[in-house]
């Protein structure tokens, strides 16, 4: 849809916002309705079509739930579960902001707001819906995150959200997926991006080296520390710290994590004293949030500390027509790397590719295709110059529950289905064979 065919609704309580819309918007959409009275939001809605609603998150104590925006915006969905909704809000409102993404708004801006984006913001949702699907957005040409796919659409448009906030980000998916390369891509489109932006495998160290390792040590705390070492905190100071397969580590360990994380210090080895620590935490796993749920795996309070937003990395077997867009990146790359013009692939080669279910993501295709253009001497690939690695199995992890309880069962494939519809209860009511009323019982029920 294009921005002059737009019917636009605008909801908030000050009338020189209220002002300053209808002036930006009026030359510049079909119609644009504005009140001041979100009361008025269901009837407004049932006596008229709109495209796209802008609604402010905080009202004058209309709604005793301190979480006015939320309320509203779970009032729209309800009418309305694919009406684009932007959120309106203050700075210091931000995790809210952020939390709403998550209930199913499109977006948000903060006040105060700069015209140019405002309509860019609109522009961009309105032609999704026109389009049926968003637009192609381009990370980073450091991190060179490809992707055209609904699915990496959608991680994108988290990225782009949430990288100039200091929100703690969970990025999940299996392995293979890319998840360090969206670690890199918050980071770079950070406030933080000149600080450094340091990794720690957590998973891969031992109980003795976590500490060490994260919080440094004094000279002679133990008997090979010969000098001082400042810990992985320390050294990401004023910039990003990317903790890999969180998931992985012992309850003790995620107690000591917890601790720094609450009091925003760490002790060193060997010392008494506290050192302050200016960090933003991304953290990464293999793991599902329901595995990621289980107490006895993995502290609750810890998982909120790390989840402010949770960034899902889809699989290469969910990514459409990704597959073609990766494998000409690889193939040009490897290419270039080995002194070789770029082959072209054959339908052969492609049917092959197609076939593959890639049960080791983004790094086995990569390897795959290095393999080819090492052993290819032509200008072409076709079937026969694609292998693939024993060491993958051909088996898509089981994502499944390992759980036979009833209920555990219910609520571990109501959040699957509506992970997998993006947050649309009415797409995933209808999935599950249930009414929306129904699915909102249970949505209570198992307080999701």
């Amino acid at each position: 849809m294009q921005l002059k065919n737009a019917q636009i609704l605008v909801i908030d309580d000050d009338e020189d916002v209220l002002i300053a819309m209808r002036l930006l918007l009026k030359s510049k959409v079909k119609e644009v309705v504005v009140n001041k009275n979100p009361n008025m939001i269901q009837s407004l809605m049932a006596g008229q079509k709109f495209d796209l609603v802008i609604l402010d998150m905080n009202f004058n104590g209309l709604v005793n739930t301190g979480n006015e925006g939320i309320f509203w915006l779970n009032k729209i969905k309800q009418h309305s579960p694919d009406m684009d909704v932007i959120l309106i809000t203050a700075y210091a409102d931000i995790d809210l902001a952020i939390r709403s993404l998550k209930l199913g708004a499109s977006d948000f801006m903060v006040k105060p707001w700069k015209n140019v984006k405002v309509l860019e913001t609109i522009t961009d949702l309105l032609a999704k819906k026109g389009n049926g699907r968003p637009k192609k957005i381009a990370l980073d040409s450091k991190t060179r995150m490809i992707g055209d796919s609904a699915p990496m659409q959608d991680v994108f448009m988290k990225v782009k959200k949430v990288a100039s906030t200091d929100a703690n980000i969970l990025i999940l998916g299996e392995n293979g997926t890319g998840k360090e390369l969206i670690a890199q891509a918050l980071h770079e489109q950070s406030h933080r991006k000149d600080m450094p932006f340091v990794k720690v495998d957590v998973g891969a160290l031992t109980s003795t080296l976590f500490e060490s390792e994260l919080f440094g040590y004094k000279k002679g705390a133990f008997t090979d520390a010969r000098e001082d070492r400042k810990g992985r905190f320390e050294a990401a100071h004023g910039g990003t710290l990317f903790l890999d397969e969180i998931g992985n580590i012992t309850l003790q360990q995620q107690a000591r994590l917890l601790s720094v994380l609450q009091n925003r210090r760490v002790t060193p080895l060997g010392s008494n004293e506290s050192v302050p620590i200016d960090i933003r935490l991304i953290c990464a796993t293999n793991l599902t949030i329901q595995n990621l749920a289980d107490e006895q795996r993995f502290r609750k309070d810890l998982m909120y500390r790390i989840n402010t937003v949770d960034i899902t990395v889809p699989p290469l077997r969910d990514r459409d027509n990704d597959l073609e867009l990766l494998a000409n990146y690889f193939i040009d790359q490897y290419a270039e790397k080995y002194g070789k013009v770029a082959p072209q692939m054959q339908p052969s080669f492609l049917k092959k590719l197609h076939e593959h279910r890639f049960p080791g993501n983004v790094r086995e295709l990569q390897y795959a295709l290095e393999r080819a253009i090492i052993m290819n001497d032509g200008n072409v690939l076709d079937g026969d110059d694609l292998t693939f690695s024993a060491m993958e199995s051909d088996a898509i992890p089981d994502q499944a529950p390992q759980t036979s309880n009833l209920e555990d069962l219910e609520k571990a494939t109501i959040l699957n289905v509506i992970d997998k519809n993006n947050g649309n209860i009415s797409k995933s009511a209808k999935e599950l064979g249930l009414t929306r009323t129904a699915l909102y019982r249970r949505l209570n029920k198992y307080d999701l």
